[in-house]
């Protein structure tokens, strides 16, 4: 079906005012099609041609101010409008629109569980249309009314509050009118949703999710209620628009493909923050920051919307930014900055190095159409733009950064926006050079480096020389760390001075005392910048990273070992080294998940040579063991959390392991000594280990999944059924995923992270030879959503060889590859690209 492309979008908002539509559904029909009834209130400022978009399984009828369109005339997904006239118009479209498995248009899943069934809609980027007829563009903004009619013990949500009406018995319910809304983010979840309902600030807030979570949600739902009211109340003090919605519902709803979705009133999470099992105190954090960070988009995105899909910065940077802010600030999660470092950043450089990358505003010209515009929707638009803001925030102040921000708001309430119109708000709250910034930050691509040289102290003090490969200004913190005296394993904060070092060159600073210990740029993580240390800098830190003090200052030198490790810079069995001196002793929890996973994941199955990966995992075992064993005594790590380190430790441990024996014992005792419970999470992942070393059978899959007969269950025996060294295990799962179409997201995403495993190269090479056109053909089938899960979890990731990149650049060079999966693939043959050249590196 075509895209809709910028020109089209410019040629219809100059001739179209869209005023209102009136959505009807019908959710009663069979579980394969729903009735959707769309009119469209319109007005054309000339006389012209355009069109309305739709995706149906059938169109019934359509008509334009009452006289009758000619349903053939749907071209793909487009209903052509001709010969209007100036004035106003009116569109009807009655069509019966397809349910999704894949967590596009309006989602439909039965809970296995308890077989009930709930349905979502999921209108971004374009698929507001698989729902109902729409002139489908941010930039025409229309009210809403709506009504749906469902099962009569169902519950329908919305962008505004539902009401039923009529019988209850006809399960017909009415939707209050909306403020102007972009068709992206229209909403509508209807189910048997157990609801946990409230009051803040004179507004309904609830909370909703599937029946068989209602117990999980219960025990956390204040929690989250907490998180909610405290991230709302602080908008309300630095926003001078108060939100502008009339309700504000969380669903948490499942095999949703994001974290989250900003719809006006009723914000969507994927289900699994309903956490069913053990969690760290950083998974909790992160399901905090993802609160705020949707809260933050009914003013970025949703009261003021971007024009076009250039601007998305506009929205994701500027939440990605608040959520983690607004969280530090509000709740007793004060090292969200250290997660952000830890967890964040890296996906940030990493996409910013792949030839895939681009400016975090892009020029309107390379976002030409929607398919490209859903591309930008990755680690620059989020990471590295909200890192662009922290460092715009350090360089500008708080105080005329919120100033522009409320001019912005005040000036585009309920409108559309550009990267020009925030500009200029910012330009009238500021005397700096907004502009410039802009344009050196925004518009350009790559990670700078900056590297420091010092000189033999003086007796006047010591010298510094930041040299600086790249071409942004930034505004920095040195980090100058001394031995402490009677622990030189510990080190003590000297004094951390800020400086400005230009786009265009070096700065030399002298500072008074001798050179300290470890001078570490960048320190408190203000600017976006690959750091290196000099190397005095770099032996005290491989011997005493854990004795910083500040665990924001050691996510900083762990993401500047991870970048030397990817740049063949530092071994990666130097790192490893690092990481089995310091981890034991950490104590941060999003440190020590990211660290491991880079250890277990990068490290161990890609920059490794096979022969030598046993010895790898072997000392991530002795690394974990470690770290429980630190961690199982009360009172050693107080003030941190304690869990969630032993969780993460028994995580890997579960992962890293060779041998079956202990894993068994542990499925049998349902327990891992020095470690937690072994919860349903902690079983399946055991299970699909033992499944990967050939030491578990279908039957003991079944049995697990008797036990654990849940959505999630499902999802760890299709995991462990394709992590089967098997031939017919491996056929049936292929099967599974190329052959049929039946598969939703989730359980396609399952079965392809069962099926690569390390160990079974030999099992598994033929199948490498077959993905390149089976993803090929799958994502012209199945749509963008299912072209990501191929790209990001189908790939054959084991496999570090010469052969996989050359069928992966073959690929590349054929032209029949959809944009979302030539955009993956791009990225995943960069990725090997490196790896190949760490395995060969010498550094």
């Amino acid at each position: 079906m075509p895209v809709l492309t910028r020109e089209e979008a410019q040629t219809r908002a100059k001739l179209l005012d869209v005023h209102r539509y009136e959505i009807d559904l019908d959710l009663t029909r069979g579980a394969d099609l729903f009735r959707s009834t769309t009119v469209i209130h319109f007005s054309t400022r000339t006389a012209g041609d355009t069109f309305a978009e739709i995706k149906p399984a059938a169109l019934h009828r359509a008509t334009l101010d009452g006289h009758a369109l000619d349903p053939a005339a749907l071209d793909g997904n487009r209903l052509p409008l001709t010969g209007l006239t100036p004035g106003p118009h009116e569109l009807r479209v009655e069509a019966d629109m397809r349910y999704s498995r894949t967590g596009e248009g309006m989602h439909r899943f039965t809970d296995p569980a308890d077989g009930e069934t709930y349905l979502y809609s999921q209108a971004f980027l374009d698929d507001g249309q698989r729902v109902f007829a729409a002139f489908d563009q941010p930039d025409l903004k229309a009210v809403f009314d709506a009504t749906v009619t469902a099962p009569p013990a169902w519950t329908v949500l919305g962008n505004a509050v539902a009401t039923r009406v009529g019988d209850p018995a006809e399960g017909r319910w009415k939707l209050a009118t909306t403020q102007p809304l972009s068709t992206y983010f229209v909403a509508f979840a209807a189910g048997p949703w157990h609801s946990v309902r409230t009051e803040h600030a004179g507004l309904p807030f609830a909370l909703h999710c599937r029946r068989s979570l209602a117990g999980h949600l219960d025990a956390d739902a204040e929690e989250i209620l907490d998180i909610t009211r405290r991230s709302f109340d602080r908008f309300h003090e630095i926003f001078d628009e108060p939100y502008p919605f009339d309700s504000y519902d969380q669903a948490f709803v499942p095999e949703f493909n994001a974290g989250a979705m900003e719809n006006p009133g009723l914000v969507t999470f994927r289900d699994e923050y309903v956490f069913r099992s053990a969690v760290t105190g950083t998974e909790r954090l992160t399901r905090a920051t993802t609160i705020a960070h949707e809260m933050a988009h009914m003013w970025f995105g949703d009261l003021v919307t971007l024009q076009w899909w250039d601007d998305i910065w506009l929205n994701e940077s500027f939440a990605e930014y608040m959520g983690v802010q607004i969280i530090a600030e509000t709740t007793h999660h004060t090292d969200t900055w250290t997660d952000f470092a830890a967890g964040r950043k890296g996906w940030g450089y990493d996409a910013d190095q792949r030839p895939s990358t681009h400016p975090v505003a892009p020029d309107a010209d390379a976002v030409r159409d929607t398919a490209s515009a859903l591309l930008n929707f990755d680690g620059i638009s989020y990471a590295k733009g909200a890192s662009a803001l922290r460092q715009l925030v350090a360089w500008l102040g708080e105080k005329d950064f919120l100033a522009g921000i409320n001019d912005h708001f005040a000036r585009h309430r309920f409108g559309n926006a550009t990267l020009a119109d925030f500009l200029d708000s910012l330009a009238r709250a500021s005397d700096r050079d907004v502009h410039t910034w802009a344009d050196t930050w925004l518009r350009t691509t790559g990670v700078d480096t900056i590297t420091p040289a010092i000189a033999p102290d003086t007796a006047t003090g010591w010298q510094v020389t930041l040299h600086h490969d790249g071409t942004r200004p930034h505004h920095l913190a040195l980090g100058l760390y001394d031995h402490h005296p009677d622990d030189p394993r510990t080190l003590t904060l000297r004094d951390r001075p800020t400086t400005d070092l230009p786009a265009d060159g070096d700065r030399t600073l002298t500072l008074p005392g001798p050179r300290p210990a470890l001078l570490l740029p960048n320190d408190g993580d203000l600017t976006y910048a690959k750091i290196r240390l000099d190397a005095a800098s770099w032996d005290t830190a491989q011997r005493s990273l854990s004795g910083l003090p500040d665990p924001l200052a050691r996510a900083v030198l762990w993401n500047a070992a991870r970048d030397m490790v990817r740049d063949a810079e530092l071994a990666p069995a130097a790192h490893l080294d690092a990481a089995r001196a310091h981890l034991p002793h950490e104590t941060d929890t999003a440190i020590t998940r990211d660290v491991l996973a880079f250890a277990r994941h990068q490290i161990a199955d890609r920059y490794t040579h096979p022969t030598a990966r046993p010895i790898a995992l072997a000392t991530l075992t002795d690394l974990c063991h470690d770290l429980l064993d630190r961690t199982t005594h009360p009172g050693t790590t107080p003030g941190h959390d304690t869990q969630g380190l032993r969780l993460t430790a028994v995580r890997t441990l579960i992962d890293s392991a060779t041998t079956p024996d202990t894993l068994q014992d542990w499925l049998t005792t349902g327990t891992a000594p020095g470690g937690p419970a072994l919860d349903a999470e902690l079983r399946w992942r055991a299970l699909a280990r033992l499944a990967a070393l050939g030491a578990t059978t279908p039957a003991a899959i079944d049995a697990e999944l008797a036990r654990d007969p849940s959505a999630t269950g499902q999802e760890g025996a299709a995991r462990c059924r394709a992590a089967l060294p098997d031939p017919t295990a491996k056929e049936a799962a292929w099967e599974a995923m190329y052959a049929r179409d039946d598969l939703s997201n989730y359980l396609f995403i399952a079965t392809a992270q069962g099926f690569w495993q390390p160990e079974q190269l030999d099992l598994l090479t033929p199948y490498r030879d077959r993905y390149f056109p089976a993803a090929t053909a799958l994502a012209a089938r199945r749509g963008p959503a299912l072209a990501d899960a191929a790209g990001r979890h189908g790939f054959p990731l084991p496999f570090v060889d010469t052969d996989t990149l050359r069928l992966g650049e073959e690929s590349l060079n054929t032209a029949d590859l959809t944009p979302a999966l030539r955009r993956k693939l791009t990225d995943q043959i960069d990725d090997l690209r490196r790896a190949l050249a760490v395995r060969t590196a010498r550094p």
